[in-house]
């Protein structure tokens, strides 16, 4: 990973990993972006099966890469905002939006959404499992 990337703190952007395979646009773990990368995948996301369900419904099934809900995914901006709009407007619950791992989701996911929404859905990490 470059030196330079940052988080939405920024911060040294941290590992978000993936599981069935890695993720992220350079598929090294981290979500990192570049110019070439059109859909900004810089949102460290943790997956429902509600949100696969909803991603499946506007014509991106994850589930056929083998996600399945609790897998850690770096997402692109546009789609998280996409549900968390359709859960702001009451299309879809709560739980149809990622949770976000704010250190290792990407500064340059703020030039879509705004940090306190990632906030609201933030992962909150156990202090004694980050030493």
């Amino acid at each position: 990973m470059t030196s330079s990337a940052r988080n939405v703190f920024g911060k040294p952007l941290a590992y978000h990993g993936g599981s069935p395979i890695k993720t992220g646009y350079f598929r090294d773990g981290y979500c990192r972006t570049d110019a070439g990368d059109f859909g900004s995948h810089s949102v460290a996301g943790i997956v429902t099966d509600e949100f696969l369900e909803f991603s499946a419904s506007q014509g991106n099934d994850l589930r056929t890469i083998g996600l399945k809900g609790g897998c850690k995914w770096c997402l692109c901006a546009s789609r998280w905002l996409e549900a968390f709009t359709a859960h702001q407007d009451g299309r879809i619950d709560r739980r149809g939006v990622p949770q976000v791992d704010l250190e290792a989701t990407e500064d340059t996911a703020l030039r879509k959404i705004d940090l306190k929404d990632l906030q609201t859905f933030a992962v909150k990490h156990d202090a004694k499992n980050d030493l």
